[in-house]
C-alpha cells in the first residue's frame, strides 16, 4: 500500500520523540517525588511564594514551573499534582498555571532555534518569560475580580499526584507515560489529518489578519503561522532558512520570533493543558489576543529603533551571512 511507508515513518518519528520525552521526564519525575517525601520541595517552597503569589497559585507549583521552562510541557506536567493535590486547586489556578508554561518552556531549545535565525536569544528570551509572567498576572485578577473559574478542577486527565507508597507510586507513573504516548500519537496525527485535508492552510489564511495587526507582514506572516500551528521547530526553522536567504527583513524576522515565543504549537500544546482542566478561553483565545496585542506594541518600538541599535542588542548580523 502507497501509504504504509509514510504512516510507517511517522510512526517511527512519534516514537523517537516519546523515547527522548521519557528520558527527560522520568528521571526528573522520580527526584521530584523522592524530594517532596524527604521534604526538601516543603522547605524551597517559600524560595517561590513572592513570585507565585503574583498569579495566586501554590508556591511548590514554582518547581513545575521552573521544570517546564528548561525541559518543556511535557516535563511539568508529571510534577503538576505531584506538587499539589488536585483536590486543593480551582479552574483558575489550572489555567494560569498552564498559561505559564505555554508561554515560556523548553527554552533551552527554543530559543536556540529562535538564535539561529538571527533574533538575540537573550531578548527573545527574557520577552517569552515576562510575557506569559504579565498574561497570567492579568489573567489571575480578572478571573480573582470576576469569581470566574472557581469551582474546582475536575481533569480528564490527572498525569500523576500523591501516593502512599512507592508500588502505587510506580503504577500511576507507568499508567502516566503510557497515556502521554497515546496523546502524543494522536495529536500527532491529528495534526497530520488537518495539513492533509486543508484545514490547516485554511487556519493559516484566516490568521493573516490579525498577525497584521501585529506588525507581520508578507512571508514572514506565512512562517508565523506555521510556528503558531506545528511550532518553533517548525516555523524557526523556516524562518532560519529565510534569514540566510535575506529574503524576509531581520525586523521581521524578529517580530515573527516573538510572536511565536507568545504563541506557538497552539493545537498541541492547548489540548493537552486542557485535559488537565485548563479553559480554553484563558489558554488560547485570549494568549492568542494577548500576542497580537503585545507584538504588535514591541513593532511601534523597533519602527523607533535606529539600525545600529537594533543590530547592536536584538538581531545577529552574523545569521544573515551564514547562506551569503
Amino acid at each position: 500500500m502507497p501509504f504504509l511507508a509514510p504512516a510507517l515513518r511517522k510512526t517511527r518519528d512519534i516514537t523517537e520523540i516519546y523515547w527522548v520525552l521519557i528520558r527527560i521526564t522520568i528521571p526528573i519525575t522520580i527526584l521530584t517525588e523522592v524530594l517532596s517525601r524527604m521534604g526538601v520541595i516543603k522547605a524551597i517552597s517559600p524560595v517561590f511564594e513572592p513570585i507565585m503569589s503574583l498569579f495566586g497559585l501554590p508556591p511548590a507549583l514554582g518547581l513545575a514551573w521552573l521544570t517546564g521552562m528548561l525541559v518543556g510541557i511535557w516535563g511539568a506536567v508529571p510534577l503538576l499534582f505531584t506538587l499539589v493535590p488536585v483536590s486543593s486547586l480551582s479552574l483558575a489556578d489550572i489555567t494560569v498555571f498552564s498559561a505559564l508554561i505555554l508561554f515560556a518552556h523548553a527554552l533551552p531549545i527554543e530559543q536556540k532555534i529562535i538564535q539561529k535565525a538571527g533574533p538575540g536569544m537573550v531578548i527573545t528570551t527574557v520577552l517569552r518569560i515576562v510575557g506569559g509572567m504579565i498574561y497570567a498576572f492579568l489573567l489571575h485578577h480578572l478571573l480573582a475580580l470576576t469569581g470566574w473559574l472557581s469551582e474546582p478542577v475536575n481533569p480528564v486527565w490527572v498525569p500523576i499526584s500523591n501516593t502512599p507508597d512507592w508500588g502505587a507510586y510506580f503504577l500511576g507513573l507507568g499508567e502516566t507515560m503510557v497515556w502521554m504516548f497515546v496523546i502524543l500519537f494522536v495529536l500527532f496525527w491529528g495534526l497530520e489529518l488537518l495539513k492533509a485535508t486543508g484545514v490547516l492552510a485554511w487556519l493559516m489564511k484566516v490568521l493573516s489578519p490579525a498577525l497584521r495587526l501585529a506588525g507581520i507582514r508578507g512571508e514572514a506572516g506565512h512562517l508565523t503561522a506555521v510556528g503558531l500551528f506545528l511550532g518553533i521547530s517548525y516555523g524557526g526553522g523556516l524562518l532560519i532558512r529565510e534569514a540566510q536567504s535575506g529574503t524576509i527583513p531581520p525586523r521581521q524576522i524578529f517580530l515573527s520570533c516573538v510572536f511565536m515565543g507568545f504563541a506557538h504549537s497552539v493545537i498541541e500544546d492547548t489540548l493537552v493543558v486542557m485535559a488537565l482542566g485548563a479553559d480554553v478561553y484563558g489558554v488560547l483565545f485570549g494568549r492568542l489576543a494577548f500576542a497580537v496585542v503585545a507584538t504588535g506594541l514591541i513593532a511601534l518600538l523597533l519602527r523607533r529603533l535606529s539600525d545600529d541599535a537594533f543590530f547592536a542588542r536584538m538581531f545577529r548580523v552574523s545569521a544573515l551571512k551564514v547562506g551569503a
